[in-house]
């Protein structure tokens, strides 16, 4: 049974980081202030994640999202999309049990806090775009906003309906 849940897990991240990407990629609005661009990817995000976990949720979130940098024209932020959004699954998956509704909305809060100040820290510092930064916090508030309105229904919906084989083995 490892053996297949490590296969069925496999198979999600790949699906789950395909799905962002396209979400993602679907609506960027760019960001002069920044060179960045809001987008509706962390819906998808919130889903992968409330729907199957850390695992799933981090690399469907940094994969998936960096890939859509990359394909869009916005290579520079790639490296940071990666770690930020791959966080930002992560921790979404690890706050959610799966079962309580306010742990979900916890985990979107929490997950997307770490997104706000992480973008904002890397286009602070490395990117060097200074107080200009600050620009890009209320897109990115929109974005959690839109993750959390949009993807926790659809997280819900999912589980409810899933299969027992493709629920995440371990609860955190």
């Amino acid at each position: 049974m490892e053996s297949r849940f490590t296969i069925i897990t496999a198979a999600l991240m790949g699906v789950m980081a395909a799905l962002v990407a396209v979400t993602t990629f679907a609506v960027q609005i760019y960001i002069p202030a920044t060179r960045g661009y809001l987008n509706f990817g962390d819906i998808m995000i919130f889903v992968s994640a409330l729907t199957f976990g850390p695992v799933v949720g981090g690399f469907a979130g940094g994969v998936g999202s960096a890939i859509s940098d990359v394909a869009g024209g916005y290579a520079y932020f790639a490296p940071y999309t990666l770690v930020i959004k791959g966080v930002e699954g992560f921790i979404a998956g690890l706050i959610s049990n799966r079962i309580s509704y306010r742990r979900d909305v916890l985990a979107v809060i929490i997950a997307g806090a770490e997104m706000i100040t992480g973008y904002f820290l890397a286009e602070f510092f490395p990117l060097q775009i200074g107080w200009a930064a600050l620009g890009e916090v209320p897109a990115n508030i929109v974005q959690i906003v839109a993750g959390g309105v949009v993807g926790l229904p659809i997280a819900l919906i999912i589980r409810k309906r899933l299969p027992e084989i493709l629920k995440p083995a371990t609860t955190f």
